[in-house]
């Protein structure tokens, strides 16, 4: 089942006293590639893992475009979070094998060598994840995430540990996703590497969502002034 937008409405998101989100209002479109910027504890990470699904809002709504969410509907969500859900003991195929099963993808055997290829892996295949550097474990996380061609893509700051060759291999992978109609909500600090490819940016600030505008000027100026 495809939807072609994902949209939050008034979202607030509260632990214990504390209020990570403050009715936060969102809509991201198919064929989109939006940007959350903001410092460390702003709320970026709960409002993609609210959006995946992970963590309920106190209040406010979420629509997968005009339906709630359901089984069929989580099946078209691909994150990739801080935790990187890769078992160290397992090889590189078996993490993905693994994760193409519990999804009862098709075509397992052939979708886990496109992701392997994807993430520059072919050669480590059969060598534990538990012995990859960050980068190589990011890169195999990101294609764990794609593997079953999700709808919507939620990326935590998918750029860490990422060598410059690697950074321009996930720019042109995020902006095919875009051509294919994903709509693609990504937490950066990295605000250089992304200039030129989001269609637009938003900031999260003390729980609040501040809009960034689109006008001239580097996105780093922009989001400057949007903090002020």
């Amino acid at each position: 089942m495809d939807f072609t937008s994902v949209s939050f409405t008034d979202v607030s998101r509260n632990f214990g006293r504390r209020r990570a989100l403050n009715r936060v209002s969102l809509r991201c479109d198919a064929g989109e590639i939006v940007a959350l910027l903001g410092p460390n504890g702003a709320g970026k990470s709960t409002l993609l893992s609210i959006a995946a699904t992970l963590l309920e809002p106190s209040s406010g709504t979420i629509r997968y475009g005009d339906q709630d969410l359901d089984r069929e509907l989580r099946s078209r969500i691909g994150l990739l979070a801080h935790d990187l859900y890769l078992y160290p003991e397992l090889t590189a195929a078996e993490n993905l094998r693994f994760f193409a099963q519990i999804n009862g993808l098709a075509d397992a055997g052939a979708r886990v060598d496109r992701a392997l290829a994807g993430a520059r892996l072919s050669d480590r295949r059969d060598d534990p994840v538990g012995g990859f550097s960050r980068g190589m474990r990011q890169r195999l996380a990101l294609e764990r995430a794609l593997l079953h061609d999700p709808r919507l893509v939620l990326l935590d700051e998918p750029f860490t540990g990422l060598d410059d060759a690697s950074s321009v291999a996930l720019v042109d992978r995020l902006r095919g996703l875009r051509s294919h109609g994903a709509i693609v909500l990504l937490a950066t600090h990295d605000l250089e590497v992304i200039e030129g490819l989001i269609d637009r940016a938003v900031m999260l600030f003390n729980g609040r969502l501040i809009p960034i505008d689109d006008g001239p000027g580097p996105l780093r100026d922009r989001f400057r002034r949007a903090g002020r």
